[in-house]
């Protein structure tokens, strides 16, 4: 049983967190979601659970979160934000891509004041169009015009590129500061080495002269390339959130003091911590090398978020900048966020169109794939819809803007996509909530470390009180922690690129093993996407089928419509030249008319039968009606008013397609087909492939809906499509699988890409997940097991029997070892 509760005292993602273990813990009780934004949860029982016992459970926990039933308890008068629609001509706001703090905005760019991280800003399609000048860029106006210096016209320039060079800019310092940390910890790591490799420095100079120059490289390093890491990891332990940040900032800045009280006061460390020569061994590389790789972490996650965004970006680029609007009976040229409810538009053949309304004069074909991701345009007439970023065909019209801004359905369609890709990937969930416990405990028994060798230790008491407790955080330094889940999701993805498998983030390969059901679009993913020609049928005795060929393929050659370029492609292959036609005529819904080989040709659909009073014969009807319930689409030639025949074209499906899905079906899969056609299309490739479950005439916003519904149903879903009009979906979904040979748009939402889009990708892209998933756990094992068995050695606890102390330098060791087996495994992720 489902039961949804209000939960009230959250107030950031480790608040959620914290409510779903809480609750989970309670007996009773399966699983539990909690929505931050909404500030509910959802509990799953086994057995009903009363609400008090469910408050008494957050009561035991520290009394700072309640629990409701929907509609009893009244929000407070600063509530969690929500995402909300932007009025137009709003500039974008700023939030944090850890989610430290929900779904939180900040007005202006910076770093996040909690977790330190870099604020992103959210892209909207009501982004302000400025005018330049080509010639003088400094010339910036919020309309078109003339250059004020040398005359040319100002051309458009969307402010969306500033967010470009926004970003751009912050990738660049990123990393230009990578470089400047490898610059400088190379010559470090070489200094504290060189010994272990057989060369010698002492020839040059002494070991302590090494020791500062090993300081003065460093120290960028630290204050420069990784400040902002320290920066964190404070504001971690100031909100009492460990996390990664914490750990790096305890490992890497104990090992730095370490080796500068070590440099500035070698003799209050007793010989034991001493080489040969009588100096102490400095960590300056191990703190350095553990940044440095951390910043290349960084820095490839920053590249990929880059990525992420340019699907908006795709999406935002289907907008035209500027508007035709007549007003006062004169065609005026205006930026597209001047457009107002009601303004009459003015659309021009191939032109983009820029709002949501209504055609109220002429009539064209609108391409709408980007919609429904159908290849077949959509004859549009006077009342008819049309949409935003849709392209219009070869006729004029003009239409009336009912939806401007940030109502239209591509703006509702970004908003799907940001909502969508700004949830936290669980594997960062999973680091998050092994820091919360490792951290403290570390921290524990360094203190405690400190203070008994302080108080019960040998003299010097202090210095050994400081040396075992710093060694204590340098054997629990995260860097083989740090690596074991980026290292084999690396040589993952390396070998997934080798299998035809593109993977965009972690989430896709923790995610991909775990699916219970695929959606999958129809267009372009289980079909080729390109109508050709299935069949040709003479029902006269005076043309054959050849003929019939022929003399289609002379009248579509003049058409531009992407089933008359299936019926030329097909007469080409036989040979067949296009012959002269005249008084050409292209009759809107119906089809075409035209004269060839001195005869009165039309090719169309039934409405063009009725335009000459024919009337199909039984067989014929059910003949056609039968190909139409297979998937094909059916256009009738008539010649010399009498039908002729008729041809038959749809968009086959994939060879590899019916394989792939009832190899995924006998996995235990559930597939299901979402697709923008017409049910009797869709029905008919859902029957022939066997599939679990279809739905037709779906927009974007519907298959975003579906997809969320099966996710609240407690399923795991995996969507695969190819189109524009998939995009939303693909980011709502658990993994999202974008064909290779789709749009970038799909490609940018998705988490996987299947180069040679073929649904077969699928079953491997599952296995590369299994694989990649176990391989990260025994690397986990491998980054703790020196910790557990390293920590209490380091801490003393072999002293008292034995004498053995675990100096800094064994501790390093130890912990080189452990990242050492952790590349190790990884590697052997190639083999399998």
């Amino acid at each position: 049983m489902k039961h949804t509760y209000q939960i009230t005292g959250m107030t950031c993602s480790g608040c959620r967190n914290h409510v779903e273990q809480t609750l989970k813990e309670v007996q009773g009780i399966s699983d539990v979601s909690v929505d931050l934004e909404q500030q509910e949860a959802t509990v799953y029982m086994k057995e009903h659970v009363s609400i008090e016992t469910l408050k008494e459970a957050l009561k035991n926990d520290g009394g700072r979160y309640g629990i409701h039933l929907p509609g009893t308890y009244k929000k407070e008068s600063k509530p969690m934000p929500e995402i909300k629609k932007r009025d137009r001509g709003e500039k974008g706001k700023y939030y944090c891509p850890m989610l430290c703090e929900g779904d939180k905005k900040y007005d202006k760019p910076g770093d996040c004041p909690k977790c330190g991280m870099d604020l992103e800003k959210e892209k909207s399609v009501s982004e302000t169009v400025e005018y330049t000048c080509p010639m003088h860029p400094e010339v910036v106006q919020s309309g078109p015009g003339s250059c004020p210096k040398c005359g040319m016209d100002l051309e458009p320039r969307k402010t969306t590129g500033n967010d470009e060079q926004e970003e751009f800019r912050a990738y660049k310092v990123m990393l230009n500061k990578f470089w400047v940390s490898v610059i400088f910890t190379l010559p470090v790591l070489f200094i504290a080495m060189s010994e272990m490799v057989g060369i010698s420095l002492s020839g040059i100079a002494s070991h302590k002269t090494w020791g500062w120059v090993q300081f003065v490289l460093s120290t960028p390093v630290i204050f420069y390339a990784c400040r902002s890491f320290f920066i964190r990891g404070f504001k971690s332990i100031i909100h009492r959130s460990p996390n990664m940040w914490t750990l790096i900032t305890l490992g890497a800045g104990s090992a730095y003091i370490f080796s500068i009280v070590a440099l500035l006061f070698p003799e209050i460390f007793p010989d034991q911590f001493k080489s040969e020569g009588g100096a102490v061994h400095l960590y300056f590389e191990a703190a350095v090398v553990i940044l440095t790789l951390i910043l290349l972490g960084q820095l490839m996650e920053a590249k990929a978020r880059s990525q992420t965004n340019s699907a908006i970006k795709e999406l935002l680029n289907l907008v035209p900048p500027e508007a035709t609007v007549i007003r006062n009976g004169e065609e005026v040229t205006i930026p597209l966020e001047h457009v107002k409810l009601n303004d009459i538009i003015k659309i021009k053949p191939g032109e983009k169109i820029p709002v949501d309304g209504e055609i109220t004069q002429g009539n064209s074909a609108i391409d709408e794939s980007m919609l429904t991701g159908e290849p077949v345009p959509v004859e549009k007439k006077v009342g008819d819809g049309v949409i935003g970023g849709t392209i219009n065909g070869t006729s004029s019209f003009q239409m009336k803007a009912l939806k401007v801004g940030s109502d239209t359905l591509l703006s509702q369609i970004i908003e799907m996509v940001n909502k969508a890709s700004r949830t936290k990937a669980p594997i960062q969930n999973l680091a998050d909530r092994v820091s919360g416990y490792f951290v403290p405990i570390v921290v524990v028994i360094a203190l405690v470390c400190f203070t008994v060798w302080a108080i019960w230790g040998p003299d010097p008491r202090f210095v050994y009180a400081f040396t075992s407790a710093v060694t204590v955080l340098i054997i629990a330094c995260p860097c083989a922690l740090g690596l074991a889940t980026p290292m084999s999701i690396m040589v993952g993805t390396g070998k997934g690129a080798k299998q035809g498998i593109l993977v965009k983030d972690a989430k896709a390969i923790e995610e991909m093993h775990k699916i219970t059901t695929l959606v999958v679009d129809k267009t372009g993913t289980i079909t080729q996407g390109k109508p050709s020609l299935q069949n040709v049928q003479s029902i006269s005795e005076k043309y054959g089928e050849d003929d019939i060929l022929r003399i289609a393929a002379s009248l579509e050659s003049s058409s531009e419509h992407p089933l008359a370029h299936a019926i030329v492609v097909a007469a080409e292959k036989k040979g067949f030249k296009p012959q002269k036609i005249d008084n050409f005529n292209s009759i809107t819904g119906k089809g075409i008319m035209a004269i060839t080989e001195g005869k009165e040709v039309a090719i169309g659909n039934k409405k063009l039968l009725e335009e000459f009073d024919i009337k199909l014969e039984t067989e014929q009807d059910k003949d056609v009606e039968k190909r139409q319930l297979e998937g094909e689409t059916v256009m009738f030639v008539v010649i010399d008013k009498k039908i002729t025949g008729f041809i038959g074209v749809s968009d086959p499906i994939k060879e590899t397609s019916a394989p792939a899905i009832k190899h995924l079906q006998d996995q235990g899969l559930e597939v299901i087909m979402l697709t923008g056609d017409n049910k009797n299309t869709a029905k008919a490739v859902a029957d022939k492939l066997g599939l679990d479950g279809y739905e037709a005439d779906l927009l974007p916003e519907n298959k975003y809906e579906k997809v969320k519904a099966l996710q609240e149903a407690g399923k795991i879903v995996a969507m695969a499509g190819d189109g524009i009009n998939d995009a939303p979906a693909l980011a709502q979904a658990n993994v999202g699988i974008a064909m290779g040979t789709g749009t970038d748009v799909a490609i940018e939402s998705s988490s996987l890409t299947l180069v040679k889009g073929e649904l077969d990708g699928i079953a491997r892209a599952r296995k590369l997940s299994t694989d990649v998933m176990r391989n990260i756990k025994q690397n986990l094992f491998f980054a703790f097991v020196y910790n557990v068995l390293g920590v209490p050695i380091a801490a003393g606890i072999l002293f008292p029997v034995f004498g053995l102390l675990l100096s800094p330098m064994l501790a390093a060791l130890a912990m080189s070892l452990s990242s050492v087996s952790v590349i190790g495994n990884s590697l052997r992720l190639r083999g399998k």
